[in-house]
């Protein structure tokens, strides 16, 4: 029983990451991402070296959290994504269904339209797996 939960969990994480590569070889700017469970769980990843997967999905899980809680407050609606903007790059949190986030890390970058609109349809993909592997 344990190894049926176990390669059940192995596929679905090795699915979701088939579709994190892909999301990162679509763009040269697009640097690392990350599929996270809403309560900070790292589900797949596809990150640089020195990242801490474990670490980069709690404090992921935390900030959509509190943006959830500053855009209910202000009454914007359901939250749909969180943009950081730092010094070297963006990092984009979208949400992929109630229950996972989508991390993307990008360079700076003149398309950043782009990158937004490949990360929402990557969000909605990684659903389908997460939603087909239940």
């Amino acid at each position: 029983m344990v190894e049926a939960v176990k390669s059940k969990s192995e596929a679905r994480a090795s699915a979701l990451r088939s579709v994190l590569r892909e999301l990162n070889a679509s763009s040269a700017d697009i640097e690392a991402s990350a599929c996270i469970s809403s309560d900070g769980y790292n589900m797949a990843s596809v990150l640089g070296e020195g990242v801490d997967p474990d670490r980069f999905g709690a404090m992921c899980a935390s900030l959509l959290a509190l943006a959830h809680r500053a855009a209910q407050e202000i009454q914007r609606g359901n939250l749909k994504l969180v943009l950081v903007e730092g010094e070297q790059g963006v990092m984009l949190l979208v949400q992929a269904g109630p229950d996972a986030i989508l991390a993307v890390a990008a360079k700076p970058s003149k398309n950043l339209g782009m990158i937004f609109l490949d990360s929402k349809k990557v969000a909605q993909k990684l659903l389908g797996v997460l939603e087909s592997h239940k």
